[in-house]
């Protein structure tokens, strides 16, 4: 038989394993007003290409002038790898206009794209069909 401490320590550890799972794939509901869109232009600061959702960094301010950097979750880099989206497809100082539902939490700063363009070559994404054009 087990000591006690050790089936309790697998628990919290199994338990923590599980919370972790959860909270990296969560329902975007949960984080972000997805009735509501916010524009925001700026630079591009940081692109992160990796799994469940890549990220985009973006320097600017959204309407109501808030300068900051906004975290815009996006999808997974095997879908923009479909769309022809590389890790190296924006480069740091990319000016971006970006539309995203903003968080449900104002002092958060992550948003979810809903439709980004490039201003240096007019390449856009999203809107309803959620593609490159």
């Amino acid at each position: 038989m087990k000591p006690v401490w050790a089936v309790l320590t697998f628990a919290a550890m199994a338990a923590g394993a599980s919370e972790a799972a959860l909270l990296a794939h969560h329902s975007f509901a949960t984080l972000y007003i997805e009735a509501d869109t916010i524009e925001i232009e700026g630079d591009v600061v940081e692109f992160q290409y990796k799994n469940p959702h890549s990220w985009i960094f973006v320097q600017g301010h959204e309407g109501f002038g808030r300068d900051r950097i906004y975290a815009g979750e996006w999808t997974s880099p095997s879908q923009l790898e479909r769309m022809g989206i590389s890790k190296s497809f924006f480069h740091v100082g990319d000016s971006v206009h970006v539309w995203a539902s903003p968080n449900r939490d104002p002092n958060d700063n992550r948003i979810r794209l809903k439709r980004i363009e490039r201003r240096s070559d007019g390449w856009k994404w999203g809107g309803n069909r959620g593609d490159t054009r």
